[in-house]
């Protein structure tokens, strides 16, 4: 099996994939009921398929009978609060994505898992896999054309709004192999070839945060390549985080540090599965009363750990450089335990100079009833006080870090031997090539 790390620049197929023309003007009118029909999995829209009675777009070019775009609370998370909404979902058509755009969505991320089930659950791949493998072309590499391709189309969607926010949004995230979580430079080899081949200046490079990455992360920032960091669990590794950013930056020998830029994906809602089975565990009337409120409290300390790091006079020597600062992006944001708000995971974290990338589940929700207010910091104190009584009763937060990493990056290497798998069956019914 063929390893990112080790691929060199594809031939021109990759490079010259044709990208999608403009868009034209998308009016969409935006109606979301209280109860969503709406496919849990997935709002992408299909030509082929009947649209759902909660969203109605309509294309217009010049002289069509387009109607106004309508303000969601997406526009307003944005416009009135500094948070930008993205989209944490990618399949194909990428044009799916226009009436997204148009309700609010300022980027997408995407990770093994979507792909895998964008590329294994739809038609959409085949002429173009088909024609990669006959070309020559091993079942990695082949994925990974597929993947570029869609990136380098939903970067083209997304350009406007980052050449309107000068490089501040409007992002697509793509991951480097889950297989190289552990290999430091693997990983950095990974991240150039995949800036490369992509070759669009609002693209994401996500690199996990794993202890073997986060020297990565170093690297690449000082090559000049923007970062997604992603799988981030504890405020220990959150703050290494933020210091391989503000020394890749340092190192980078830049006089113009503008265009790179950075997140650093934090995960919710995940933290509360594992902590609130740990409490349960426990029985007490006091731990059961904290379930369902381990994630936003650590979420609501590292939104005080980014306003500590990003000032003083390290941070205001790169500001004058051009320098801007690495967001947090809120991330694993949809409700895993149906008996919370279905909206716990984003209107609790709502603050300036913040990114919440939402699936389907969540970003229903929060356009249909989402309220939109400054709260990552209403109640800091609060906020500590549920982290320090989670410690009192027995809960390691390192542990918790440490463990929620593991699944993370198990479950993104399961996702991709998976698809690779299924891409292989694929080529077989094809009677094309093998791995």
């Amino acid at each position: 099996m063929a390893s990112i790390s080790n691929l060199s620049t594809p031939a021109t197929p990759l490079k010259s994939s044709p990208l999608l023309p403009k868009p034209p003007t998308v009016s969409v009118s935006i109606g979301f009921p209280s109860k969503l029909a709406l496919s849990s999995s997935r709002l992408c829209l299909r030509s082929n398929a009947p649209l759902a009675a909660s969203l109605l777009v309509k294309c217009s070019q010049v002289g069509g009978n387009g109607t106004p775009v309508k303000q969601t609370t997406l526009h307003d998370l944005y416009h009135k609060q500094g948070q930008s909404p993205w989209y944490d979902n990618l399949c194909r058509p990428v044009t799916d994505l226009l009436p997204l755009i148009e309700s609010g969505v300022r980027g997408v991320t995407s990770n093994p898992a979507i792909f895998q089930k964008a590329i294994s659950t739809s038609n959409a791949y085949n002429d173009q896999f088909k024609e990669l493998v006959q070309g020559g072309k091993d079942i990695e590499s082949a994925y990974w054309e597929l993947v570029v391709k869609d990136i380098q189309d939903a970067c083209r969607l997304f350009e406007s709004i980052y050449d309107e926010t000068d490089g501040g949004d409007g992002y697509v995230s793509v991951e480097v192999s889950p297989q190289l979580a552990d290999d430091t430079k693997g990983t950095v080899d990974a991240a150039k070839w995949l800036h490369k081949v992509v070759d669009r200046p609002n693209v994401y490079i996500k690199i996990p945060a794993t202890a073997a990455c986060v020297p990565s992360i170093k690297d690449v920032i000082a090559l000049g390549i923007s970062v997604n960091v992603t799988l981030i669990f504890s405020l220990s590794r959150y703050e290494a985080v933020i210091d391989a950013y503000l020394d890749g930056l340092e190192a980078s020998g830049l006089d113009d540090l503008s265009r790179v830029t950075s997140v650093a994906s934090f995960f919710v809602s995940r933290v509360d599965t594992l902590v609130d089975k740990m409490l349960e565990k426990i029985g007490t009337p006091e731990a059961l009363d904290l379930r369902g409120k381990a994630a936003n409290a650590q979420a609501a300390l590292a939104f005080q750990l980014y306003q500590k790091k990003f000032s003083g006079p390290r941070w205001e020597a790169l500001v004058k450089k051009g320098a801007k600062k690495q967001r947090l992006l809120w991330a694993s944001t949809s409700v895993k335990n149906p008996a919370y708000p279905d909206t716990l995971y984003v209107a609790p974290l709502v603050g300036p100079d913040t990114v919440s990338t939402m699936p389907d589940q969540a970003l229903q929700a929060f356009i249909d009833h989402g309220v939109v207010g400054r709260t990552i910091d209403a109640n800091v104190s609060e906020a500590e006080g549920i982290y320090s009584a989670l410690e009192k009763l027995g809960i390691d937060w390192s542990f918790v870090g440490n463990q929620l990493e593991l699944e993370g990056v198990d479950s993104f290497k399961k996702a991709f031997v998976s698809l690779l798998d299924s891409l292989q069956e694929k080529a077989n019914s094809l009677k094309l090539v093998s791995l």
